[in-house]
């Protein structure tokens, strides 16, 4: 069913509040129009690019508030973050990070996005990585969006923070990780030898 230009418009505006992480690529899919259809609406109804909607999430004051590193530090784009509570970083699988013979991601830049993401939510000047349970649910190519979501669970018997991260593409589980985080306001008397960035 074809949609007026109005109608396109109101859904394509309620489509990107509930999911202001959508490309303009899914968007052309989604409502069966062309990119540039898609690109004109957003200029017709004020809503910025991609790149610009993640910027304006993106706020000052978590440079004042990340203790543990700087969030250029972190791989991936930090869209979100509470500290202690929760964090959300994007990370677009460009050609440098894949394999050249097949397009599939170095499985190594999915955990730094994930280690670097746990390192980031603690509210510690040092947060170092010492055990994670880590588990690669299926292979992500080139030119997907890895959306990977921290959440810090508590801690565990020796008093190192529990951070789970889940990484997605769309909405399909790729990624999960359990990260057990040393921290200075944590325990005492950890053995140097066992604590690794």
């Amino acid at each position: 069913m074809r949609r007026t230009k109005t109608e396109r418009q109101r859904m394509l505006k309620e489509t990107i509040e509930q999911t202001p992480f959508i490309t303009d690529e899914e968007l052309s899919r989604k409502f069966s129009v062309s990119i540039q259809t898609i690109r004109l609406d957003r200029l017709e109804l004020s809503i910025p690019e991609l790149r610009q909607r993640i910027k304006s999430v993106a706020t000052d004051q978590w440079n004042e508030t990340v203790k543990a590193l700087p969030l250029e530090e972190v791989i991936g784009e930090v869209i979100d973050l509470e500290l202690d509570q929760r964090a959300i970083s994007i990370l677009d699988i460009s050609s440098d990070l894949v394999f050249s013979r097949n397009k599939i991601a170095r499985g190594h830049h999915l955990f730094a996005q994930a280690n670097s993401l746990a390192v980031a939510v603690i509210n510690d000047e040092l947060a170092l990585t010492v055990k994670t349970e880590l588990k690669f649910i299926r292979q992500v190519k080139q030119g997907e969006r890895v959306i990977a979501k921290a959440t810090v669970e508590g801690k565990d018997d020796s008093g190192k923070s529990i951070v789970h991260v889940n990484s997605f593409v769309e909405n399909e589980l790729v990624f999960t990780g359990v990260f057990h985080m040393y921290q200075t306001s944590g325990r005492k008397g950890e053995q140097d030898d066992e604590i690794s960035n």
